[in-house]
């Protein structure tokens, strides 16, 4: 059977890493058809076309769904589950927010940042803060599930897939939009930035953070933080790189005073080239660097910006 992949949209724009990592995933199980949501969700359904691997775009375009409200498009999403075996959606906060409602709509399993896929019923997925890989076999006639797109690759572009229109489902009205309060930046962002520079607890204040964004914009790099710079003060929240924040997969990670806590790693750990900036050797963070270097962050970063 086909499988109803949920991409990710953003005031009708494409999040076209996410969901292109989530077609790689998706294409292990089945003729891929994607469903695009919104207020304004037509471009991203053309987009989303041009996707090489996806079969078939659904687009459905109502105001209900301009919110980002998880239970009107949840309840779209049941009324076209009957003819998917999977629904898949790449892990992000819209996802982890929709779907875990429509597999309790559907009474089945939720299965979470899938890594690896086994065959149509067994998949993987990490525990104990990414220490353990698990390994789960749903018996469920339709199988309801997130993955982490930086366990995929990126499906290229050139395809040409049908676009179909999609009626919108009643709204249950279970929840009202208030207001959105976002925070804007020129730096890419942070989980599909090919380069990330993250400052720990190390770093000492949120006036010395400075110094981590200064390398970044010179890289042109998304800016990140350990859990222990977020809780210090030091970071803004959705800056947070770990198990408790985003996960992420560059080209490059530069971690600058930042100890190595389990809980960091299983949210960087799969960065191609990591580069470990600490004055402590012992520090648990060299342990999974590709480049070390033992320094004073506060003479060796500035040193290093200034000769980018």
């Amino acid at each position: 059977m086909a499988v109803l992949l949920l991409g990710e949209i953003t005031d009708g724009v494409l999040a076209l890493d996410a969901t292109a990592k989530a077609v790689t995933a998706a294409k292990a199980l089945g003729e891929v058809h994607v469903l695009c949501v919104g207020a304004q969700a037509q471009a991203a359904g053309a987009e989303a076309a041009t996707i090489a691997g996806v079969a078939k775009v659904l687009v459905a375009e109502h105001a209900a769904y301009g919110k980002r409200l998880a239970e009107p498009v949840a309840d779209l999403i049941v009324g076209l589950a009957g003819g998917y075996s999977h629904i898949v959606a790449p892990g992000t906060s819209d996802a982890k927010n929709i779907l875990p409602r429509v597999a309790a709509l559907l009474d089945v399993m939720i299965l979470s940042d899938v890594t690896g896929i086994i065959d149509a019923n067994t998949f993987e997925r990490p525990i104990y803060a990414g220490n353990a890989i698990q390994t789960v076999e749903s018996l469920d006639k339709i199988k309801v599930m997130t993955v982490r797109t930086a366990s995929f690759d990126l499906a290229p572009l050139g395809g040409s897939a049908v676009i179909e229109a999609v009626a919108e489902a009643a709204n249950p009205g279970l929840s009202s939009w208030v207001e959105d309060k976002t925070a804007s930046s020129d730096r890419p962002e942070l989980t599909s930035a090919g380069i990330v520079v993250s400052g720990g607890r190390g770093v000492g204040s949120k006036e010395q953070f400075a110094i981590i964004e200064g390398l970044a914009d010179k890289l042109n790099a998304a800016v990140g933080a350990s859990r222990a710079a977020v809780d210090s003060g030091y970071a803004p929240n959705d800056w947070q790189v770990g198990q408790t924040g985003k996960v992420v997969a560059p080209q490059l990670y530069v971690a600058v005073g930042i100890s190595g806590a389990i809980q960091h790693l299983a949210g960087m750990k799969d960065s191609k080239v990591i580069v470990a900036i600490n004055k402590d050797e012992e520090a648990p963070i060299f342990q999974v660097a590709d480049f070390g270097l033992v320094a004073d962050l506060f003479s060796a970063v500035p040193e290093l910006t200034g000769k980018l």
